[in-house]
């Protein structure tokens, strides 16, 4: 037989304590929330109301706002002669530099984690493009391929090979010298990701695929690899997600050109906004872009089952 006791009078109850106590840890929790949550509404929630109202408005940035519905989508998606090729200019850097980002990075990942001496200082030298100024980077870069006296065109003609490509001069090289120069600056940044999850695979499991016969081939395709596709899932989704945003290198590299041969759709955007001052038309390029992130991430996930 049990009994139970009642608090003194006057005194609260356990149960009224313990509900006082998540009270004033929820007052708490949101007062040290509450800057963040302030700076996330007011800087990207109501700024992204914003540009989706204003898609549907004809706007100057100097003047008054006109109504116009789905004429701003109307006009990219039928009527604008150069945003298709744009689109397909994007669709090019992000096959080209993802496709590369990942190789590279993955190749220097496996090396950096064998048995190497001054592995820090490697791994501190490739990683020191990702945080370097992004602008800068294109600047340095913008110099070496100079076709007149660039250190590329240099190396070219010191090996025999003429002055080598009009690398920002020609349509056909301007892209992949975009490429080129955001490998360098970006692929340090999942090769520090690689690293970490080569790193946390137990050293157990590839020691029991050696005492089986497997060689390093075989240890990388049905070990390594496998373990690592969380990380390269990662990496990639990440990947696609700011190559889809490229901005700063076709604007410092080729302003675009030659013609429209390295426009993104985040520069023609900042064409639109900011050089023609269209706002609502600017607004839905940023909504299509905003789309198109959405439907190759959801894509992403839905395939990492296969795979991941």
């Amino acid at each position: 037989m049990t009994t139970t006791t009642d608090p003194p009078i006057g005194q609260p109850s356990a149960q009224h304590r313990g509900r006082a106590t998540r009270r004033r840890e929820r007052g708490a929790a949101l007062g040290f929330l509450a800057p963040n949550l302030l700076g996330f509404l007011v800087f990207t929630i109501v700024p992204i109301g914003a540009s989706l109202a204003l898609s549907f408005f004809e706007w100057p940035l100097i003047g008054d706002a006109v109504l116009t519905g789905l004429d701003n989508f109307r006009r990219m998606l039928f009527e604008d002669p150069v945003f298709w090729p744009i689109v397909g200019n994007t669709i090019y850097f992000v096959a080209g530099y993802v496709g590369l980002n990942i190789l590279v990075s993955l190749t220097l990942a496996l090396w950096l984690t064998s048995r190497i001496r001054l592995k820090g200082l490697y791994r501190f030298a490739f990683f020191l493009p990702v945080v370097s100024p992004m602008v800068a980077n294109a600047m340095v870069w913008r110099m070496l391929f100079r076709s007149e006296d660039g250190l590329i065109s240099q190396i070219f003609q010191f090996l025999g090979l003429g002055s080598g490509p009009n690398w920002l001069g020609d349509s056909s090289w301007a892209m992949p010298a975009v490429i080129i120069m955001s490998l360098w600056a970006g692929f340090g940044y999942n090769m520090i990701i690689l690293i970490a999850g080569l790193e946390a695979i137990p050293a157990s499991v590839e020691e029991a695929a050696h005492l089986d016969g497997a060689g390093w081939w075989s240890r990388f395709l049905h070990v390594r690899l496998p373990m690592l596709s969380p990380s390269l899932f990662f990496a990639t989704v990440m990947t696609v997600i700011s190559s889809l945003q490229v901005f700063a290198q076709p604007f410092i590299l080729t302003g675009g050109g030659p013609g429209i041969s390295t426009s993104t759709i985040v520069y023609y955007l900042y064409q639109k906004g900011f050089q023609s001052y269209e706002m609502g038309y600017a607004s839905a390029i940023a909504w299509f872009l905003f789309m198109m992130i959405m439907t190759v991430t959801f894509v992403q996930f839905r395939g990492q089952k296969r795979w991941v």
